[in-house]
């Protein structure tokens, strides 16, 4: 019997691999897919509809920042997944949990999710779960980084790789950009979170560059990004030696990038040229985003986690790879499969309760092993290898 009602706020590629989602796997009695864009939420809850081959999920045209509006529709749902920037998921978390609704969002920012969190007690009394930060990564790797974190007995080190990369690569960035230009640019700018020695630290941007074999695949680079990790240095500080989060590309991307960045065309102070002020960051998007956007993109995602520590007496090192391609039959990039599905998959839980009432982060909200279980019913197939070292 299909149970449950959803809001999704945000009618773009990921907002819709939620619903499909929703609508396949998620008991969903009803779906509304809301966007400030009219045609864009029709078109995509028509788009559901066509691939499920029922009447599941409507649209509404509705603004994010509309708090009355937000309000009324979220009385009707038990759980809003918000698929829109993250500058608008502090309020919607508000809204939801004043609404008695369960909340999920795809994040894209830490200190909001800080924020996000100090209202667990506020959802704890309206007995609702909030997650944030759900997605591929920062989100997926995160419930694999719990996986293998609880398969140890005494867990050391863990590396989490992770990588969004056109089928087709063409040089010289070997890139394509599915999604917005700035997100890629924080990614690689600035310090991310790590731990070191069981303690959180920070690390530079575009640092520790090494060669990567992915199985079945072929030889990537990895370097340090930004907020992939999410909450989760704070969460395991003490309890890992290393955490680390790094991005993958074909061989020869971070060198170009890292040179950009050393050129100051990641900085968003303004400066003085001829007479006519610009930020650097304005101009270079300027200049790059025609260059790396593409209207069909087809693309794989792939996640590579790397653990170590002591396993019934020996020193153990454990692999999980997952290799996801674009979907011929759904038309969904490997990135909205991973990145939809898996905020999908955690609202799904927090409509039958699985998770915990109050606000949590990924590696908090549930388990490892139950997302694995989730995904592999999607059709996600993970490798697993267990080896002593």
């Amino acid at each position: 019997m299909l149970k449950y009602n959803y809001v999704i706020v945000g009618a773009g590629r990921q907002g819709v691999a939620s619903a499909y989602d929703l609508a396949k796997f998620g008991e969903a009695k009803s779906i509304l897919l809301t966007d400030s864009i009219k045609k864009a939420a029709e078109k995509a809850a028509a788009n559901v509809n066509g691939l499920i081959g029922a009447d599941v999920c409507k649209s509404l045209q509705a603004e994010a920042s509309d708090k009355e509006k937000m309000l009324e529709l979220f009385k009707e749902a038990d759980v809003v997944i918000s698929a829109v920037p993250y500058y608008f998921n502090l309020d919607l978390t508000k809204w939801a949990i004043q609404s008695s609704a369960s909340f999920v969002d795809l994040g894209g920012n830490t200190q909001v999710v800080k924020s996000q969190l100090e209202l667990s007690e506020l959802a704890k009394v309206k007995n609702v779960s909030v997650v944030p930060d759900c997605g591929m990564g920062p989100g997926l790797n995160i419930s694999l980084i719990n996986y293998v974190f609880n398969s140890f007995d005494a867990p050391e080190e863990i590396v989490s790789y992770v990588g969004g990369l056109p089928l087709n690569p063409k040089p010289p960035w070997n890139y394509e950009l599915i999604f917005n230009i700035n997100g890629l640019t924080n990614e690689y700018y600035g310090k991310a979170f790590a731990i070191e020695n069981y303690k959180t630290v920070e690390i530079p941007g575009l640092s520790e560059v090494e060669e990567i074999q992915i199985k079945n695949f072929g030889t990537l680079e990895a370097a340090v990004t930004t907020g992939g990790l999410s909450t989760a240095p704070f969460t395991y500080a003490g309890k890992l030696k290393t955490l680390r989060y790094k991005t993958l590309r074909y061989p020869g991307h971070w060198e170009l990038f890292r040179a950009y960045s050393l050129l100051g065309l990641f900085d968003e102070e303004p400066i003085e040229v001829k007479g006519k002020t610009i930020a650097p960051r304005d101009f270079y998007h300027a200049l790059l985003e025609p260059k790396l956007k593409t209207e069909n993109p087809r693309d794989v995602g792939i996640l590579h986690i790397v653990g170590s520590g002591i396993k019934a007496g020996k020193k153990k090192r454990l692999t999980i790879d997952l290799v996801e391609k674009f979907d011929e039959g759904l038309g969904f990039t490997a990135m909205q499969k991973l990145t939809g599905w898996h905020a999908s998959i955690m609202a799904h839980l927090a409509a039958r309760s699985v998770t915990p009432k109050g606000a949590f982060p990924v590696e908090q909200a549930a388990d490892g092993a139950e997302i694995i279980k989730e995904a592999k019913k999607r059709g996600f197939e993970f490798k697993e290898i267990w080896e002593e070292i």
